[in-house]
């Protein structure tokens, strides 16, 4: 038990490091043209139904949007800054041309899967209706997120269309109902997955620092009891189960050295796109670590060009 706390409390530091350093003012200076905070995208007053907007400072509205997902084990209901932390994400997207929307979602203690999804199913829809007022373009919606936010933004992409699932008897509402704007569309058309859980099961027969059969992990919390003792929920919950052609394009980094989420999880999503004859690309990093190696410019300039690829190829449509 002792380790599994270690490791988790190892899981929920990885985003909040730079906090303890000296902080850079100027990195850490967002630099927006217009930006909404604290926007309740359900109506109902919870931290976890937050998100922020930050337009760009070039180019002219409306502009191609990037949902952020943070990290934190699905322990945390507040982390929306994160995309803005010193080596983040965010500012990168804005000199691109892309608006950025950072989401809160509610922790796993706040509520099992899949409330999780639901959230993020309900900012999507959220930002699609509200576009033309926030200055946003609703015809691209990509995602990303890293970790648990990975997770979250693959099941976003890979559900796309797909409303509720029934494993061996036990269903799923991926798509829940919440907020005002459940007639407005959640689809998304890009995701740019780091190093995010997929099959949670397989987890530590991968190799992981972290025991994710135990019974107070990440993704036994998440899905309310002992992952292997619950393999339908769990199966509920894998991106991988809900893979098929027609999904939007992926791509996946994850670093072969991650000691928390094992580079198995991606390959098996990428395994799966290939033989379905989804549009994907893997990216191993070597020697990356669960976010340090992987989270830098190097592939933030892959992800950048990715996206900004996949915009033109919907401009074609």
């Amino acid at each position: 038990m002792k380790r599994a706390l270690t490791a988790v409390l190892i899981f929920l530091s990885i985003n909040t490091m730079a906090q303890n350093q000296e902080v850079n003012v100027e990195i850490l200076a967002i630099e927006s043209s217009r930006y909404w905070l604290d926007l309740d995208y359900v109506g109902d007053g919870l931290i976890g139904h937050k998100l922020d907007i930050h337009l760009p400072k070039t180019g002219k509205a409306p502009f191609p949007v990037v949902i952020c997902i943070y990290g934190s084990a699905w322990r945390a209901n507040s982390w929306k800054a994160n995309t803005f932390n010193e080596g983040g994400i965010g500012q990168k997207l804005l000199g691109k041309g892309f608006a950025v929307v950072s989401i809160n979602y509610r922790s796993s203690a706040d509520a099992q899967f899949p409330a999780q999804i639901q959230d993020v199913k309900a900012a999507i829809r959220f930002v699609r209706a509200n576009a033309p007022k926030l200055g946003l373009d609703g015809s691209f919606i990509s995602v990303t997120g890293w970790s648990s936010g990975g997770h979250l933004a693959a099941m976003a992409g890979t559900t796309n269309g797909i409303k509720k699932k029934t494993i061996n008897g036990l269903d799923v509402d991926i798509e829940g109902a919440l907020g005002k704007f459940t007639q407005a569309d959640s689809h998304v058309d890009a995701v740019v997955d780091w190093f995010g859980p997929t099959d949670f099961l397989i987890m530590d027969a991968c190799g992981s620092t972290m025991p994710h059969n135990d019974a107070k992990s990440p993704e036994s919390i998440l899905v309310g009891g002992p992952i292997q003792e619950n393999k339908d929920k769990v199966a509920l919950a894998n991106p991988i189960s809900y893979v098929r052609k027609g999904n939007p394009p992926f791509l996946i980094f994850h670093g072969d050295k991650d000691p928390l989420v094992p580079h198995c999880q991606s390959e098996k999503l990428y395994e799966k796109q290939q033989t379905t004859g989804v549009e994907s690309k893997l990216v191993i990093v070597p020697g990356g670590g669960h976010g340090p190696g992987v989270m830098i410019d190097t592939y933030y300039n892959q992800a950048l060009a990715f996206l900004a690829n996949q915009l033109e190829a919907s401009k074609k449509k």
